[in-house]
């Protein structure tokens, strides 16, 4: 007799959430769950409330109803085991014009409590195509090189859960490919992904369950 291969427990819940804009209802019931190395897309029109259920998720916007479970706990604001396991990347790149890429990527590593040498942080920006541009102020880098250095990031953060914006806005086809294969690696190492996005979001050689706002 053969039974059903077991399904690995989910580290992201989300319970019956609700959320309002105003007088907008975004959504209203809605539930999802992600285990380790799942990658799940939050697909939807503009104002459909992909970019408030990311901050929902991360705990930064209050909700009006349900819970959001981290590894069979409620995410508090108070929760520093769930901060530290999460990366959150908003829509715009977040890099200061008058730091270099190199001073842009150890500040944001810094802020995270993420502690690497010079040579981590410089083989990361030479692994995004940025090596030739390590000294440059980022006012002086195109949008999709400053992308690049929140790829940087995402490769040496070693956050589990990654809460990501539209991360491949402005990358070019050698850019995403690079996004892909990151998140094949993070998944693969039992990381979670959700990912709000206009694009199809696959990491190399897997798929990315999808969940449609209306």
């Amino acid at each position: 007799m053969s039974f059903p291969e077991a399904q690995p427990p989910a580290l992201l819940e989300a319970v019956s959430l609700s959320c309002r804009r105003g007088p907008v209802r975004l959504f209203h019931g809605l539930t999802l769950t992600a285990a380790g190395g799942e990658a799940v897309c939050l697909r939807g029109p503009n104002g459909s409330g992909k970019t408030t259920l990311l901050r929902c998720l991360a705990g930064l916007t209050r909700l009006d109803a349900g819970e959001v479970r981290w590894s069979g706990r409620p995410i508090t604001d108070e929760d520093c085991a769930f901060r530290e396991s999460l990366a959150f990347v908003g829509h715009l790149p977040a890099v200061k014009d008058d730091l270099t890429a190199e001073e842009n990527l150890d500040f944001a590593l810094k802020l995270r409590g993420v502690h690497v040498t010079d040579g981590q942080r410089r083989a990361a920006l030479e692994q995004v195509g940025l090596g030739r541009r390590l000294t440059l102020p980022a006012r002086r880098l195109s949008a999709g090189q400053r992308r690049r250095v929140g790829l940087a990031r995402l490769a040496l953060d070693p956050a589990r859960l990654w809460l990501l914006d539209e991360p491949l806005t402005a990358l070019d086809d050698e850019g995403q490919q690079l996004f892909r294969d990151l998140l094949a690696a993070h998944l693969s190492s039992g990381g979670v992904c959700v990912a709000a996005t206009h694009h199809p979001l696959a990491p190399a050689g897997g798929h990315a369950r999808e969940v449609w706002l209306a």
